[in-house]
């Protein structure tokens, strides 16, 4: 698929018919009784059972054929440069294969990748406007990426955050992966961004590249970041028993990624789970990364954590979808009227030994991907990067 610049929404109504399994994002109700959707340009107007719903004067059809549906997943954690490329692998259209991937939100935890990236404040504050605009203009197979997240050096003082602020900027990036990092820093910078409405993030566990740092269960709960980033390592991982007492003790979400530690994302599942903070579970991939760019992360992930982890496979949706949106305020990931119409198309894997797509990931398979809409315009058929889908819908 062609990348799209400045991509809208689509215009006109929009009916997604005979869905068998509709995944609402919602840890509450994560399972929808209703096979079908109204979007009207672009948002969804209706989700219920079809002859309870008005589907006439459709401007659009898609029949599902009884595959399952998802709201579009979204990236909690990644780190994209300018346009479809990074430099970290030097690959171009990483952001569109996430898309085939079943991504259609990704939100930047700094853009740190980019060669020679300066680390005055200026050069901070134009390369994170300059990101940020850049990804409102041009949107990858329609991919929506929510850029711009600068990262904190030692020398800021607190105008510097309130002028990211009125710039329009709405996170800044890991705490972390600039000369901010210890304890009483990294709660000054935290502090000052809550009092002017930054959301914050901080890098959690061993140095990722050159210049980072390690960043301890100590630093975090002295700094009480909105996101604890990477709690699983980003790869190194923190002791098991310090994840463990930030799944406890920790204010802010607990995100996992894919290029992470995989054991200790279990860890952080299973302390989460006996801690009743399920809900501020969030899936990343911490991508591109020195270990590759992954369209299938979030996948992964989420099969990871309902296979390995026990998690029931609709609830394992929900931490890439409806609890990110939740706990970072985005516009994204639930299935409900109001939402943007995005959404992936999902079955089981063909010959997977699992009945269904839920049996499926809960036996260690990757879902097979028949579709992805973004804004109500559909921007993928089969997935290029998932195993194929048993089952795949169909415009009429």
């Amino acid at each position: 698929m062609a990348h799209d610049v400045a991509a809208g929404a689509a215009k006109g109504k929009l009916v997604v018919r005979n869905i068998g399994l509709l995944l609402s994002g919602d840890l509450s109700s994560p399972i929808l009784d209703a096979d079908t959707i109204i979007a009207i340009d672009g948002r969804i107007s209706a989700v219920g059972k079809a002859a309870d719903l008005d589907l006439s004067g459709a401007d659009q059809t898609i029949d599902a054929k009884g595959s399952g549906l998802s709201p579009g997943l979204i990236d909690s954690h990644c780190h994209p440069v300018f346009g479809d490329w990074t430099p970290r692998q030097n690959q171009l259209g990483w952001i569109e294969m996430g898309v085939n991937g079943g991504v259609t939100t990704l939100v930047s935890a700094g853009e740190v990748h980019l060669p020679g990236r300066p680390k005055d404040a200026i050069g901070v504050k134009a390369l994170a406007v300059t990101a940020q605009r850049c990804f409102q203009n041009f949107r990858p197979a329609g991919a929506k990426v929510l850029a711009g997240a600068p990262v904190a050096e030692l020398d800021f003082g607190r105008e510097v955050f309130e002028e990211l602020k009125a710039l329009g900027i709405r996170h800044i990036g890991e705490i972390g992966l600039g000369t901010v990092a210890k304890g009483a820093d990294a709660k000054r910078v935290a502090d000052w961004c809550r009092e002017i409405g930054l959301e914050t993030i901080m890098h959690t566990g061993g140095p990722s590249i050159a210049g980072s740092h390690f960043v301890n269960k100590d630093d975090v709960l002295e700094a009480q970041p909105d996101v604890v980033s990477h709690i699983n390592g980003g790869p190194t991982s923190i002791a098991h028993a310090d994840i463990r007492i930030l799944c406890e003790r920790a204010k802010g979400a607990l995100e996992v990624v894919h290029n992470g530690n995989e054991k200790s994302a279990l860890v952080a599942l299973e302390a989460a789970l006996e801690a009743g903070r399920l809900a501020d579970v969030l899936i990343g991939t911490d991508a591109p990364a020195g270990s590759g760019v992954q369209p299938n992360g979030i996948l992964r992930m989420i099969t990871l954590l309902a296979s390995l982890g026990n998690l029931p496979a609709e609830q394992a949706f929900c931490l890439a979808t409806g609890n990110v949106a939740r706990k970072r305020s985005l516009d994204a990931g639930l299935i409900a009227v109001g939402y943007p119409a995005d959404f992936v198309f999902l079955d089981k894997p063909q010959h997977s030994s699992g009945k269904d797509l839920l049996e499926a990931v809960s036996l260690g398979d990757i879902p097979g991907i028949g579709m992805v809409v973004i804004d109500g315009l559909v921007r993928t058929g089969r997935s290029r990067s998932t195993p194929p889908a048993n089952t795949a819908p169909a415009i009429l």
